[in-house]
């Protein structure tokens, strides 16, 4: 079934077609609130505009311990109520920190919030393989969705300089892949690639990271961060609308508009088309 209601508005106008919720392909996780401040009623307002177009609420991982309670089920029940799925971002790499009793708290804490998906992510971490899947494990037991975040640079995920996160080497995209060969293999749904040193704070953009993963897995298992306009047109361009990709929330309109073929930058407009013969 494909989003050609005649309750959007002008619809006259053929859009490209886009698969109806739940996806398998063409999903887009947004960003809550970190790099900008929002809360619960702009989110509900937000997603009663375009919520058919999110997939996933992901909470950045620094956010959730500053909020309420209340605040938190806000969120959440802002997106059950509009059918979009609940992520944690990265907390559980400051959890780890705190011990092994806090990361039971934490797994116990995110089932009873009614959190959908765990984000299982070590990129500020030196943490052993074995770890790492104990940790995709512990989520599947927990019955959540496990998206596992894979990449080639050390320190991701903290808004290093490129001068920084240079010092600390990148390391080879085989071994991400074999890592995320293992997390498959421990019971991830999904595997997510980090962009730093990717397409994020580097000074060249290592694309043949992300081909290695299309490669391996194809569409469906790969979600790319991509919370930078010319990243998330890239990938449309090179890979099509229906690639997986986590943005910012201010960018669900712009995204959506190139997945469905509406407008696009010079060298997209007009230029991303579905075929469903």
């Amino acid at each position: 079934m494909t989003d050609q209601s005649p309750d959007r508005a002008f619809p006259f106008l053929r859009l490209n077609d886009r698969a109806q919720r739940p996806r398998s392909v063409g999903l887009t996780e947004i960003r809550g609130p970190y790099y900008t401040a929002m809360g619960p009623a702009y989110l509900r307002d937000l997603l009663e505009s375009v919520g058919q177009h999110v997939d996933s609420f992901k909470f950045p991982g620094a956010s959730m311990p500053l909020m309420s309670r209340a605040t938190l089920a806000a969120f959440i029940d802002a997106c059950h109520d509009h059918g979009v799925q609940v992520s944690t971002g990265g907390l559980i790499e400051f959890v780890l920190t705190r011990g092994p009793e806090a990361v039971e708290n934490y797994f116990n804490a995110i089932r009873d919030y009614e959190f959908d998906i765990v984000e299982i992510s070590v990129g500020m971490l030196a943490v052993p393989p074995s770890d790492y899947l104990r940790l995709i494990k512990r989520g599947k037991k927990a019955g959540l969705h496990v998206k596992a975040e894979v990449g080639v640079q050390f320190g991701a995920g903290g808004t290093s300089s490129v001068s920084e996160l240079e010092a600390e080497g990148i390391s080879d995209p085989a071994w991400a892949v074999e890592r995320a060969k293992r997390a498959f293999d421990a019971g991830a749904d999904i595997v997510l690639l980090e962009s730093e040193g990717v397409t994020e704070q580097v000074r060249e953009w290592r694309t043949d990271v992300p081909a290695a993963f299309i490669r391996e897995f194809g569409l469906e298992r790969v979600m790319f961060e991509a919370a930078d306009p010319p990243v998330f047109e890239w990938y449309v361009k090179n890979y099509g609308p229906e690639v997986n990709l986590f943005i910012d929330h201010s960018q669900i309109y712009q995204l959506e508009c190139l997945r469905s073929g509406i407008w696009g930058t010079k060298n997209l407009w007009g230029r991303v088309i579905t075929y469903k013969g």
